[in-house]
């Protein structure tokens, strides 16, 4: 009685401590996506999805219960980076090998070009802001520079910024006023005011790291910004004042970018050197 007892007891406490807050799990089997394990998203019915599942090119659906499956594959030349939904609930994503944007039709799993810039360097990542105007980081890593993009609601490409740091995550906040952006290599997270017309103005420097880098970043509703921090191993979450709030420790090293459920209260993070997606909770 006491042995069953015992294991009970050791049962619950290992199920409260999975769901409690700000305590990352694994969600996913390891090595099931390809080191390119990237852009999570969830669409308006609370599905997730993961880029390149077993191999590069492809887009995967998990399930609620971490299991995976081939959503779709991408055209030849073509790799997912980044993922954003559009408000008429079609997926697009960053595809940094074609130098597009690509839009995948969620019913017929058709893909598209959405917008295409040869100029860009390689896509890496979007946010999209209430009337679909999209905006797409384009990091040059040989030369740890990077630009800005901004393609418009009637899909034209135009170079907001040049010459940056190595631009990486890219996230607009909840109530649409700013347009954060970050440089990998350079540590910096600037805010840029947001116009209803996709212009920005007043850029600013809203946080500065002084070791490893970043990655991906999603905002929560209250507008704190959440922040892979590459090679640490862990999530950062600073306020709307840029003051540092929290940081949740992964059990993987390479976080490449994340996202929140459909309610709010869970993270799923793409872990690079475990090919896996990790979660925690939040309040």
């Amino acid at each position: 009685m006491r042995t069953i007892l015992t294991v009970l007891l050791l049962a619950v406490s290992v199920a409260v401590a999975q769901d409690a807050p700000f305590h990352s799990t694994d969600f996913t089997k390891e090595h099931e996506f390809t080191t390119g394990v990237e852009g999570p998203g969830v669409d308006r019915d609370g599905n997730l999805y993961v880029l390149n599942l077993h191999e590069e090119g492809t887009v995967g659906r998990v399930g609620p219960d971490g299991t995976t499956e081939l959503f779709v594959t991408l055209p030849k030349g073509s790799t997912p980076n980044g993922t954003r939904f559009h408000s008429d609930g079609s997926m697009l994503l960053a595809d940094y090998t074609g130098h597009n944007v690509l839009r995948v039709d969620m019913k017929t799993h058709a893909v598209t070009v959405w917008a295409h810039e040869p100029r860009m360097n390689q896509p890496n990542d979007l946010a999209v802001t209430r009337n679909n105007t999209i905006f797409a980081s384009d990091p040059n890593w040989a030369n740890n520079t990077g630009n800005l993009w901004r393609i418009s609601p009637d899909r034209k490409v135009t170079l907001v910024e040049a010459e940056m740091g190595t631009t990486n995550g890219v996230e607009v906040s909840p109530d649409g006023r700013f347009l954060y952006v970050n440089e990998s290599i350079q540590r910096r997270v600037w805010r840029y005011d947001l116009h209803a017309d996709g212009s920005v103005s007043g850029k600013k420097l809203f946080a500065k790291f002084f070791d490893f880098g970043m990655d991906g970043m999603r905002c929560d509703r209250q507008g704190n910004l959440y922040i892979a921090r590459y090679g640490k191993g862990s999530v950062v979450v600073l306020s709307p004042k840029g003051e540092p709030v929290r940081e949740i420790q992964l059990k993987g090293k390479d976080p490449t970018n994340l996202v929140f459920s459909k309610d709010g209260k869970t993270v799923y993070v793409t872990i690079q050197d475990r090919g896996m997606v990790e979660k925690f909770r939040v309040p």
